[in-house]
């Protein structure tokens, strides 16, 4: 598995650097057909913070997205929890597509905790613009964009993405009806589906 590291106010040490390869790279033993690992850190400049080290890891392969974003006090502890986390998300991926493969139901369920608010990732918010210039109101921007292929999935297999990437929603092509769904976290913590109309 191909593995590249990148920080914003951390320091990749040589001994962060194998750690990642170590523990990051064993995790296409539980997968086959992991083909990359984006690993970057970062520091909260907030001393206040006690968890102030993140660790975002995001392995992709053979159609597989799973990502992770973990909080630790030093960096080398947000590796051991990135790491912990991902095998877990491997192994409920696998269980699943045993179970698909067994013909088992077209129903996800997630493990959200009851009442959890959906939170977008952070590299992937809208935010407002912050300036006034004489409006009332501020201008909304966007600050990022995204282009991706929208392959045809069944609704159930658009939730599992959704959940494996930590998303609050997903946006893809319903391979029963042709036209543009997505699929989002309620706040119950179940999962809902929007279809386009006919």
């Amino acid at each position: 598995m191909e593995i590249s590291i990148s920080s914003r106010h951390v320091a990749v040490t040589a001994g962060l650097e194998e750690a990642v390869r170590t523990k990051i790279g064993q995790l296409d033993r539980y997968l086959e057909d992991l083909d990359t690992a984006e690993v970057h850190f970062d520091e909260a400049r907030n001393p206040r913070i006690v968890d102030r080290e993140t660790c975002e890891v995001t392995l992709t392969g053979h159609g597989h997205h799973l990502r992770c974003k973990v909080n630790a006090p030093d960096a080398m502890t947000a590796v051991d929890l990135a790491e912990a986390k991902l095998e877990r998300q491997i192994r409920k991926l696998r269980t699943r597509l045993k179970n698909r493969h067994r013909g088992r139901g077209d129903t996800i369920r997630t493990s959200a905790p009851a009442g959890a608010e959906p939170q977008p990732a952070a590299d992937e918010q809208d935010g407002w613009d912050g300036s006034d210039s004489g409006n009332t109101e501020p201008e909304l921007r966007i600050v990022k964009t995204k282009r991706f292929h929208l392959g045809p999935l069944s609704p159930s297999e658009a939730a599992l993405k959704m959940d494996l990437m930590e998303h609050g929603f997903f946006f893809f092509i319903n391979s029963t009806t042709g036209r543009s769904a997505v699929v989002y976290r309620r706040d119950d913590g179940a999962v809902g589906l929007i279809d386009e109309a006919g």
